[in-house]
Parts: C-alpha cells; sequence; structure tokens
C-alpha cells in the first residue's frame, strides 16, 4: 500500500537530528527520500557512539527509509550535480549554518530559478535573519537560552536539559508540518516556497504558559520537578515496588483519588477544599498521598487508580517501556533487515492513517549505497 507521500522526492541534504529527523518522517509517509552525504566518512552523526559493529545507532534512529548517496559539497562539479537533483526534487531538507547554502550556489532564490515548486526546507539554530542568525546552535543551546532549563529539574536545584533531544525532535516536526503545508498550497499554486525553522524558536514555544505570565503579571515561572504546575495533588510517588506518577489535581479528579485512597473525609480539610487550596498546601497533600502508595505494590496502586478513574501510570525504564503491550500493539517498535546488521528494532511510525498508512520500508542506508541507483532514477539518461 502506498504511503500520503507516494511519488514525493525529497532531497535530503541534513545531518545531526532535525534534519534527517523531519525527512525521516516525510519518508515514513511514503516519499523517496535520498539522503546525500560527504564520501569517507559520510555524515558526522555515522561516528557517534552507541554503535553495533559499524553502525551508529544515532544515525540508525533518524535515518530508516532514505536511499544514500555521497557528494562532495566542496566541489563544484557535485555542487552541480546537487543542483540538477534539486531540479527533480520536491522538496530539499538542509541544517547547514545560515550561508552555507548560498555560498554552494544553492541558495534559495537560485534553487527557485531553476524549479519554482521547490519547497525549501531550513532548519538552523537561530533562524535565516535576525542578529544572531549566524550562530551556531545545538538542542542544549536552544534549551538554555529560551528558558527550558530553568523552569525544568527540582525547586531551588540547578538548571536541567530534559533526558532527551526534545527540541531538535520538535523542531523535525515543525518543519515536516511546514513542508506539508507548503507542499499543500503548491498544489493549489505551483509555486514553491522556504520553509523557515529555528531550534531557539521551537524551544521557546514549548515553554508553555510562561512567556504571556511573566509578561502580564511579571512572575517568572519556576522548576517545580514532576509536580503538576497547576494542580495539586499531581506528582511522582513511591509505591512498595517502585514509583508511579498520579493526577489527581483538579476538582474533578480529587474526590476520585480520595475515594482510592478510602480518605473522603479531606474533602472537607480547609487546607484541601479547592484547588488554590491545594496548591497553597501541596508538600502536605503530597506526603498524605504518598503515605498511602508507599504501602500498596505498583500493579495493585494501578488497578485501584484506574478503577476510581484517576490518571496515573507506572514510571518504566527502558527495559520496561520496550516491553509495553500498548505500544507494541501500536507497532512503535518495529524491525527492518539491515544488510550489515540483520534484523533490527526501530521506533514505529507515530502517525496512522486508515486509508494510506505510513510503514517502514527501507533500513538506514550505508554510506553511498544507492548512488548509482538514484542518479539512474532521478536523472534518467
Amino acid at each position: 500500500m502506498s504511503g500520503p507521500l507516494d511519488g514525493v522526492k525529497v532531497l535530503d541534504l541534513s545531518r545531526f537530528i532535525a534534519g534527517p529527523y523531519c525527512a525521516m518522517l516525510l519518508g515514513d509517509l511514503g516519499a523517496d527520500v535520498v539522503k546525500a552525504e560527504k564520501p569517507g566518512t559520510g555524515e558526522e552523526a555515522r561516528l557517534m557512539r552507541p554503535r553495533a559493529g559499524d553502525e551508529s545507532f544515532y544515525l540508525l534512529a533518524f535515518n530508516r527509509n532514505k536511499r544514500g548517496m555521497t557528494v562532495d559539497f566542496r566541489s563544484p562539479e557535485d555542487q552541480r550535480l546537487l543542483a540538477r537533483l534539486a531540479e527533480r526534487a520536491d522538496v530539499l531538507v538542509e541544517n547547514f549554518r545560515p550561508g552555507t547554502l548560498e555560498k554552494m550556489g544553492l541558495g534559495p532564490d537560485e534553487l527557485l530559478r531553476r524549479n519554482p515548486g521547490l519547497i525549501v526546507a531550513r532548519c538552523s539554530g537561530f533562524g535565516q535573519d535576525g542578529p544572531q542568525a549566524g550562530r551556531t546552535g545545538f538542542d542544549a543551546i536552544a534549551q538554555a537560552e529560551s528558558g527550558l532549563m530553568s523552569i525544568s529539574g527540582e525547586p531551588g536545584g540547578e538548571p536541567m536539559m530534559s533526558g532527551t533531544f526534545m527540541v531538535d525532535y520538535s523542531a523535525g516536526m515543525q518543519l515536516t508540518i511546514g513542508v506539508l503545508a507548503a507542499y499543500a498550497e503548491r498544489q493549489r499554486t505551483g509555486r514553491g516556497q522556504v520553509v523557515d525553522v529555528a531550534l531557539l524558536d521551537t524551544a521557546f514555544s514549548l515553554m508553555m504558559t510562561s512567556a504571556t505570565e511573566y509578561l502580564m503579571q511579571g512572575r517568572e515561572t519556576g522548576a517545580v520537578g514532576n509536580r503538576d504546575r497547576y494542580g495539586a495533588p499531581g506528582n511522582t510517588y513511591r509505591s512498595a515496588d517502585g514509583w508511579v506518577h498520579v493526577v489527581g489535581g483538579s476538582d474533578a479528579h480529587f474526590p476520585r483519588l480520595l475515594a482510592a485512597m478510602d480518605r473522603p473525609e479531606l474533602a472537607d480539610d480547609p487546607r484541601f477544599r479547592t484547588l488554590e487550596d491545594r496548591l497553597a498546601h501541596r508538600d502536605e497533600i503530597d506526603a498524605i498521598v504518598e503515605r498511602w502508595t508507599s504501602r500498596l505494590p505498583g500493579d495493585k496502586l494501578l488497578a485501584v487508580l484506574e478503577a476510581a478513574g484517576v490518571p496515573c501510570g507506572r514510571v518504566n525504564g527502558v527495559a520496561q517501556a520496550v516491553r509495553h503491550p500498548q505500544l507494541r500493539h501500536r507497532e512503535q517498535i518495529v524491525e527492518v533487515e539491515h544488510p550489515a546488521l540483520g534484523p533490527v528494532p526501530l521506533p514505529g511510525v507515530t502517525v496512522k492513517l486508515s486509508r494510506t498508512p505510513g510503514a517502514v520500508r527501507l533500513p538506514p542506508p550505508r554510506l553511498g549505497e544507492h548512488t548509482a541507483e538514484i542518479l539512474a532514477d532521478w536523472l534518467p539518461g
């Protein structure tokens, strides 16, 4: 079954995470994605750990559903080759430092002159314009400068990064949304355009209500650990054999939590009658909840809470998460045959479409694996 982007040609010049992730998502949806890398070592991610044999898990994670070729980005001859490939492409994805594409003679003005329908998807640390556009940016830098680090971690503790590259992934998704929007608009007008996504912009967009709260009320959002910012009780609590997260702070959920705990009298406690009361006395209510949760094993605790209609979940490690029955049912772990490694487990396609579903069709390419095949397909004759 063909994916919804079957027939769409994507030229992927990107590396690391955000750009390759965008191109991978387009590939998951059926696009023909060609990943161009420098000869010899390929993109930097191929050298990173952890590894299996000569293959980096870093590269494996973001480059399925692509065919691979090598080009020398500094060679005038190969720059002309890239220009010819771009003439045949529907989308070009890049995340060089701003100005690099232009120095190669492949700036958007030139690319759109050659191919007026091309969508040029650009991801950078700080955007294509502005006083700091030329700065080098990475996920951690965006988390730091956007304020995200300041609202993460424990109260009074050091600024804390997310446990994953959340800004890179989010920027890749924003870039994908931009590409799909530009492609839909092209269906009406026949004209391409530039999609410009910055890591810093993306990180700032994840700051919830923090900016508005400060600009309107002068109050800075701080770190609260695992606590719910806007409801209490809502936190990660010890069970008798691990940790669970419980969301029981709303006026709808709090009575259900009290029923599960067999503590209905707390509803009349003046410290806990309203949401504002509970937020003002969150230390007290958290302590009461944890005294109860710590006496029960996780499975029983979750069963009691779910029966009462209280949102809850076990805090899983990776070993538990990859065996999660719901994730397995939703095919969020799939195996693809790799020419060097054999069966490789990869994350599945997250977006589910009923009529034209995406699929993992190809393993991440080995360096230059499909060069001749790509040139024959995209530049016949």
